[in-house]
């Protein structure tokens, strides 16, 4: 089980540098005004999204499942973790949107937006871990 649980943290710091990474190139994406940069952020976001996120997210979640079935863990810090993680899933799906937006060329977001949008995850990274870790309740 120790193996699952080593997968299930490879897989969330992957899930969460594309979360990090992926609002920062929305930044540059909005500042940018030559065709060829617009286009070359277009590739690196969606390779970034469907090629690291989405499977990071997957495979964290897969293993994430596999520990509460096989452990058995309970108590209000899981319930409160999940909840969180809904909220990141949320926010992963949300990337997606802004990223579509991105593609079709009808970003309505400044770059400002986008700075304080790539806070967020940071946010939910601190709450999780400090909830598996210390378990408060």
């Amino acid at each position: 089980m120790l193996w699952v649980k080593a997968l299930h943290i490879v897989f969330m710091v992957t899930w969460f540098a594309g979360l990090f990474y992926l609002p920062r190139l929305f930044v540059y994406h909005a500042q940018s005004t030559d065709p060829t940069s617009i286009e070359r952020f277009k590739v690196m976001e969606r390779k970034l999204y469907y090629g690291i996120m989405a499977p990071g997210a997957l495979l964290t979640i897969a293993f994430g499942l596999w520990l509460w079935l096989g452990w058995g863990f309970a108590g209000g810090w899981l319930h409160a973790k999940i909840a969180l993680v809904a909220v990141l899933v949320g926010y992963h799906l949300w990337c997606g949107r802004l990223l579509a937006d991105f593609r079709a060329d009808r970003n309505t977001h400044r770059h400002v937006w986008f700075r304080w949008f790539n806070e967020f995850p940071v946010l939910l990274l601190f709450a999780i871990v400090i909830l598996v870790v210390v378990k408060p309740f």
